[in-house]
């Protein structure tokens, strides 16, 4: 007996050839589909892995927020000190020492946090932007463009490309608008 597939006494040999034709057609067919999924599991695998090395990223350069938020009240408070001592003028040599010291520290802090990617918003002066500001009030008659910040009550802060805190601020308001009476 041979491995040939017999042929059958009725049918001439052109449609055995046929069948053999049909088969390799599947099997290229599956091929085909088998390379295919092979090729999205690959790159379905390489976007999985570019997405957590994204994450692993994000998480180490975003994981001191946290931590950075609970030290600008630390920041706000040598902040207020400083602001209190203001035009205080005739301080003795002590208390001119220890606000030098406040304002050492507060210079350090600051600098410390820019070191980790954590600056300053102080927008005085500035256009109000949702985004970074918060609106605590607004104030008519300032001789300002309407959306122009007057007064900075609370700075922002921004950790690389985030907002950590938003600054709280008043805003100019613009002139009352009268609506023009049609008669009708």
């Amino acid at each position: 007996m041979s491995d040939q597939p017999e042929m059958d006494q009725d049918q001439p040999p052109e449609a055995v050839g046929t069948g053999l034709e049909d088969r390799l057609a599947e099997a290229e067919t599956a091929l085909a589909s088998t390379k295919d999924k092979l090729l999205r599991a690959l790159a379905e695998g390489e976007n999985m892995r570019k997405r957590a090395q994204r994450e692993r990223d994000e998480a180490g350069k975003y994981a001191s927020a946290a931590f950075a938020k609970d030290m600008l009240d630390v920041a706000d408070n040598l902040r207020r000190a400083l602001a209190s001592a203001e035009g205080g003028g005739h301080w003795d040599e002590p208390t001119r020492n220890l606000l030098a010291g406040v304002a050492a520290t507060e210079r350090e802090l600051l600098a410390a946090l820019e070191r980790h990617g954590i600056r300053r918003i102080d927008p005085a002066g500035e256009r109000f932007d949702h985004n970074y500001h918060q609106a605590m009030y607004e104030t008519e008659n300032t001789g300002r463009p309407a959306g122009t910040i007057i007064q900075v009550l609370q700075p922002g802060y921004i950790i690389h490309d985030r907002l950590l805190r938003p600054a709280l601020v008043a805003v100019a308001k613009g002139p009352a608008t009268v609506e023009p009476h049609i008669p009708g």
